[in-house]
C-alpha cells in the first residue's frame, strides 16, 4: 500500500491509497460527497466482510480527478493488530462509523 493523502471524512480520519490489500470491491454507485459527485464502490474486508472504505472509480469534478482509481480506508473501521478497534485517546471514547464523506 502507498499512502497518497490523509484527510477527514464525515466521521473522522481517512486515508487515500494507490493500492489496498485484503479487500473486495462492491458494486459502483453515484454518490454526492463533500468534494462533489463521484462514482464509487464500497471496499469490504476479505476476513470479516465489513465495509472499511470506498474506491473512487470516477470523479466528476476536474479538481478531484487525482482520486480516480484510488481507495479510501476509514481509520475507525480498521482493526488494530490485536483485533481491537482504534480508540481516540484524547477523548477516551470509541469512534463511530461513516460510509463515506457524504454531504
Amino acid at each position: 500500500m502507498f499512502l497518497v493523502q490523509s484527510f477527514h471524512c464525515k466521521h473522522g480520519k481517512a486515508y487515500l491509497f494507490n493500492k489496498v490489500a485484503n479487500v473486495s470491491i462492491g458494486e459502483t454507485e453515484e454518490r454526492l460527497m463533500m468534494t462533489g459527485k463521484h462514482t464509487v464502490a464500497d471496499i469490504f474486508c476479505v476476513s470479516c466482510g465489513s465495509i472499511v472504505g470506498w474506491k473512487y472509480e470516477t470523479a466528476h469534478e476536474k479538481n478531484q480527478k487525482y482520486k480516480e482509481g484510488k481507495s479510501v480506508l476509514e481509520r475507525f473501521k480498521i482493526s488494530g493488530p490485536d483485533g481491537s478497534n482504534y480508540w481516540v485517546s484524547s477523548h477516551g471514547r470509541h469512534i463511530g462509523g461513516s460510509d463515506a464523506d457524504d454531504a
